[in-house]
């Protein structure tokens, strides 16, 4: 199993805003105040196309895909929540938290990557588990080690703990699973996704530890990052503020390795974690400071990696 892909999906947003029903758990989000729904969706489709111009430049094959104006998906632009693609051909299906997130799940998406060339085997869809308001959001709340076979969770409201196992025992992953928090107003709050603070490259590893407050819990995630030889590169709960956590490993041409996080993200860091990221990849990065802002996710979120085989 490959851990990093060279395939990239990506939506283009049309009506990008602050969703306020993911706000709720979700405190990263901001309101952009004196500007209007016309000006936020601009910046961020500028923001998005510089982007997907990076990521093409060295290579990355990026298949972008436009949002419709109906329905109503003001977070379009984060399609790894609802959507993932797997190297036997299998696409995995998500049951999200919030209730206008559930209409980005587009059929026609799957016919579009099909006329890429990709090999779709399988649909695998836990949306039912909605009804019962059970959520899992895709690699949003799963961080999926593939070359070793572990998934990494940290539960929250959006990833069910019984869901999760149900998705390891079908795909044959071990779980590791752990509660991340975040200090909001004074108090500890879980972390609404885990990719957030935790990152999981081919060699290395980026992981807010202070996020998992239960030091068992804490040893265990690092425990096992170690004994897959991953080099552990720690960050701060500052740091996740500033979407630090929240990157992606790709490929661009010729197989080369990069990692991918926006331009605050990148200003965050110190150049000792900066030199410790470059002994194993390249860095890309880009400013996405509206769409970090009103939709509380990074660089990461907007990536849903493709490993579907080709015909």
């Amino acid at each position: 199993m490959k851990q990093t892909t060279n395939s990239i999906l990506m939506i283009r947003p049309v009506a990008f805003r602050m969703n306020e029903q993911t706000a709720v758990n979700n405190y990263y989000q901001k309101v952009l105040d004196g500007l209007s729904p016309e000006t936020v969706n601009a910046k961020a489709q500028a923001e998005f196309d510089a982007f997907v111009s990076k990521l093409r430049k060295v290579g990355v094959h990026v298949i972008v895909v436009e949002d419709t104006l109906e329905p109503n998906t003001p977070d379009s632009i984060f399609p790894n929540n609802w959507i993932s693609f797997h190297e036997n051909g299998d696409v995995v299906l998500y049951p999200m938290f919030a209730e206008n997130r559930r209409a980005e799940r587009r059929e026609d998406i799957l016919d579009l990557l099909e006329d890429e060339g990709f090999v779709i085997n399988e649909i695998m869809d836990y949306t039912l588990a909605e009804e019962a308001d059970i959520f899992l959001e895709g690699t949003g709340s799963l961080l999926l080690d593939r070359e070793n076979g572990k998934a990494y969770c940290a539960l929250s409201p959006r990833a069910d703990e019984e869901l999760m196992i149900e998705f390891c025992e079908d795909f044959e992953y071990t779980p590791v699973i752990f509660e991340a928090y975040q200090t909001v107003n004074g108090e500890r709050k879980l972390i609404y996704h885990t990719n957030v603070m935790m990152c999981l490259g081919d060699t290395f590893a980026v992981i807010c530890a202070d996020c998992i407050d239960d030091k068992k819990e804490r040893k265990m995630v690092l425990d096992s990052l170690r004994g897959d030889d991953k080099e552990i590169i720690l960050i701060t709960e500052e740091q996740v503020n500033n979407f630090a956590g929240n990157m992606l490993e790709v490929k661009g041409k010729d197989e080369k390795r990069y990692v991918v996080m926006s331009e605050s993200a990148y200003k965050s860091l110190t150049k000792k974690q900066i030199a410790q990221l470059e002994a194993h990849v390249e860095i890309i990065h880009s400013s996405l400071d509206t769409i970090e802002a009103c939709g509380g996710g990074s660089a990461r979120c907007m990536m849903a990696e493709i490993f579907l085989p080709r015909a």
